[in-house]
């Protein structure tokens, strides 16, 4: 895929419930150069089971061991010496078919490879759960775990941060009010897309070359102007004196009475239609 699709090695992930949180720490431990990071939901830690009898056992009870047993368990797997891939850790408290305490065991796993300290670095609540956090020397966070208060077996649903949901209610898909797969798209680095704003749209070359245009009239203000408070009257001529008449002219001619201007109620209501784009210019 890689090589077929020119994808970009340092963005690949992988991720999975019960036992397919089981298989994400063994992929994550045989093939930790291949992925940035990880999510288990509801899994067990890698090793510590080697027949279906010990899967089961730890399934319903998790033994608890030393985070050097437990790290060692993957530095055994391979012959990585680079970096470990960081992991998001989730686990309903009221699940009775992976016991919430093997969440506690992946959590001390890759504590030990990334030598980190047992104790969190930060705790939170985030949409009503407790969240632990740890992060390197360069600041990045590369454990988080989730304790899902009450939850059952299964991916907890709910409203993410944008208001959006992801995922269906169903046979271990839980609604719990927290989104784990756009927390755990968070964690991989894969939501910025979502606070991005988009770029305005460039301007055409011909936006130059037409004039802008006045914004249309409000409503209201086309009622007023359609029906005036106050008839519209042109303003009256202004009469000039004609200079008094020399004696024996003949006399002056009667000044006519100055003209009021009719104004065509029709043509003006079509005016501002047309300039409150409500009709057409004809």
């Amino acid at each position: 895929m890689v090589a077929d699709y020119h994808i970009d090695k340092r963005r690949i992930f992988i991720t999975g419930l019960s036992a397919g949180g089981a298989m994400t720490a063994a992929m994550l431990a045989n093939y930790p150069e291949l992925f940035a990071a990880g999510a288990i939901i509801a899994g067990l830690p890698f090793g510590v089971a080697g027949t279906l009898r010990e899967a089961l056992y730890e399934m319903h009870h998790s033994t608890a061991r030393p985070p050097e047993e437990l790290g060692d368990l993957v530095r055994r797997a391979t012959l990585h010496t680079g970096p470990w891939p960081r992991l998001s850790v989730w686990h309903g408290s009221a699940d009775r078919t992976v016991h919430p305490a093997n969440a506690d065991e992946i959590v001390k796993q890759w504590l030990d490879l990334h030598q980190l300290p047992p104790a969190p670095m930060s705790q939170g609540v985030v949409d009503g759960y407790p969240r632990e956090v740890w992060w390197n020397a360069d600041g990045e966070t590369v454990v988080e775990s989730y304790t899902i208060t009450d939850m059952a077996h299964g991916t907890p649903l709910g409203i993410a941060d944008n208001d959006q949901r992801y995922g269906t209610g169903g046979a271990f898909l839980i609604e719990a009010g927290i989104s784990s797969s756009f927390h755990i798209a968070k964690f991989f680095g894969l939501t910025s897309w979502i606070r991005e704003r988009k770029a305005p749209p460039a301007e055409s070359p011909s936006a130059k070359l037409i004039p802008p245009v006045a914004p249309a009239t409000p409503m209201q203000n086309v009622a007023k102007m359609m029906r005036p408070a106050k008839p519209i009257e042109a303003p009256a001529e202004q009469v000039v004196e004609p200079p008094p008449a020399p004696l024996h002219a003949a006399p002056p001619l009667q000044q006519a009475a100055p003209r009021r201007r009719v104004i065509n109620m029709t043509a003006a209501i079509n005016r501002v239609l047309v300039a409150a784009g409500l009709r057409k210019q004809a």
